[in-house]
Parts: structure tokens; C-alpha cells; sequence
């Protein structure tokens, strides 16, 4: 108990204890602050197709935006949880168990409550222990399943970032045409104006567009359930793995002895 308090909790309440840990968690962060980077400048573009070509994708990108910071929020809590879990196994469960444990094993002959304290006591260390490892396992399972589309995540924000870049050249390029030729000089107030219908006046280039802007949607939503996946459902499966795992290795059967509040043997009354 007492290097459990003094020596592992200052240690495993610390994030140092989790570097690599912690790498990761950042990576995947950055990935999706990607991700959520490029969903909402593809929406932006989108917003300058003519019409209301853009505004079913725009309004859907925007919808993506906002499950992205689902997977956000999921990642600080994976790492906030990794110092709060290391605390609480090693400030308050370990100490507490082997506090009951030492109590059962003094009394675990000398009355039935000493062997039901001792099992309750190796459970509460069973118990802190794991939940400690919980969130460094499930980020070890999800970096392996990452592996498989890091690639593909990757290849999707550039693609993504190369899609936008080319709707606002071709507006650009075709606002400022539109203005040289009328007045001789470019307004840039003038331009801006008149983005939308300089993309209209090139229908052919704006179906190329809309179609690599759908082929972008698709691949964010593919990056979108490949990160729920790996930071959503999979720490909920190795949670409840742990907890499995936990109720067959402490699934001891602990029974309070009951003989006191028993009715003794009635006696006949002559």
C-alpha cells in the first residue's frame, strides 16, 4: 500500500508514464483536426458552384465537420483518462485492497468475514490494475487498425485540399477574366461578385468539379467511420473486454456469513 501510494501513483498519474501513449493520441488528433480542416474548406467551395448544385454537399460536409469533433472529443478523453485512471488505481483501489487484504489474511481463521475481506481486497487491486491498462490497450488495437488505412486517411486530405484548390483557381481565374474584358481592369470587389457566375459559364468544368467533390465526401466519410472505429468503438470493446476478463478471473463467490441472523433450534416446553 504504502509504495502504491508514494512511489506508482506520483509515477502512473503522471503523462509522462505514457509517452508513447500520448504520441499517438496526438497523432490521431492532428489527423482529425485534418480531417475537420478540410471537410469545412471543401463546404466553403462547394459554396461557390452555381446554383444550388453545392448546397445538398456543402450542408453535408458541414454534418461531417461536426462527427469529426465526436472523434475529437473521444481522443482528449482517452488521454485525460490515462492520468485519472493511474490515480485512482494507485491512490485509492491498490491501498484500499491491501488494506482488506491484510485484514482478511489476519482473520481469515478465525472467522468467515477474514476470507470475504481477503477476496474483496484482491479484487480491488485486480481491479486497479486493470483499469490502467484499459486505455493503453485500446489505443495499441486501434494504431494497428490504423495502420491498414493511414494511407488511404492521408491521400483523402490532400485529394480533399487539391479538389478545393482548383474550384477557387477556376473562379478566380474566371471572375478576373470576366472584369478585365468588361472594364479593362480588375475590382477585386468586382471579382468576388462574380465567382458564382464565372463558374457558371463552364458547365463542363464545373461537372468535373462537383464530380471530384463527391468523390472527396466519400472518402471523408470513409476516414469518418475508420476513426470512429478506431477511437469510438474499439476502447468500448476493450473496455468491455476488461470487464469480462475481470468478472471471470475475480469472479470469486463472496458469502457473509448469515448464522447469527439464523432462528436457533426451537426447544419443546414440557
Amino acid at each position: 500500500a504504502l509504495v502504491s501510494l508514494f512511489v506508482l501513483a506520483p509515477r502512473f498519474s503522471s503523462p509522462d508514464a505514457y509517452k508513447r501513449t500520448v504520441e499517438s493520441l496526438d497523432a490521431k488528433k492532428e489527423t482529425v483536426m485534418g480531417l475537420v480542416a478540410a471537410s469545412t474548406a471543401s463546404s466553403a467551395a462547394v459554396s461557390l458552384l452555381p446554383g444550388d448544385v453545392g448546397t445538398p454537399i456543402a450542408d453535408k460536409l458541414i454534418d461531417l465537420s461536426s462527427d469529426f469533433m465526436i472523434v475529437l472529443a473521444a481522443i482528449y478523453l482517452e488521454k485525460y483518462l490515462l492520468t485519472i485512471m493511474g490515480f485512482a488505481a494507485f491512490k485509492v483501489l491498490v491501498p484500499v485492497g491491501c488494506l482488506l487484504a491484510a485484514i482478511g489474511a489476519y482473520f481469515r481463521y478465525r472467522s468467515e468475514m477474514g476470507a470475504a475481506a481477503l477476496a474483496i481486497g484482491a479484487k480491488f487491486i485486480v481491479f486497479g490494475i486493470s483499469i490502467v491498462l484499459v486505455v493503453p490497450a485500446s489505443v495499441m488495437i486501434s494504431n494497428m487498425v490504423e495502420a491498414t488505412y493511414e494511407s488511404s486517411v492521408h491521400e483523402t486530405i490532400a485529394a480533399t485540399e487539391e479538389t478545393n484548390k482548383a474550384i477557387e483557381d477556376a473562379a478566380q481565374e474566371e471572375a478576373a477574366a470576366a472584369a478585365a474584358s468588361g472594364n479593362g481592369q480588375v475590382n477585386i470587389f468586382e471579382t468576388i461578385s462574380q465567382l458564382p457566375n464565372a463558374i457558371q459559364s463552364l458547365p463542363e468544368t464545373v461537372t468535373g468539379l462537383t464530380r471530384d467533390v463527391q468523390d472527396s465526401v466519400n472518402g471523408l466519410i470513409e476516414s469518418l467511420a475508420v476513426m470512429i472505429v478506431t477511437s469510438c468503438v474499439i476502447p468500448i470493446l476493450v473496455l468491455l473486454f476488461f470487464l469480462w476478463l475481470m468478472q471471470v478471473i475475480l469472479g470469486i463467490k463472496v458469502d457473509i456469513p448469515m448464522r447469527g441472523f439464523k432462528p436457533g433450534p426451537r426447544r419443546r416446553v414440557a
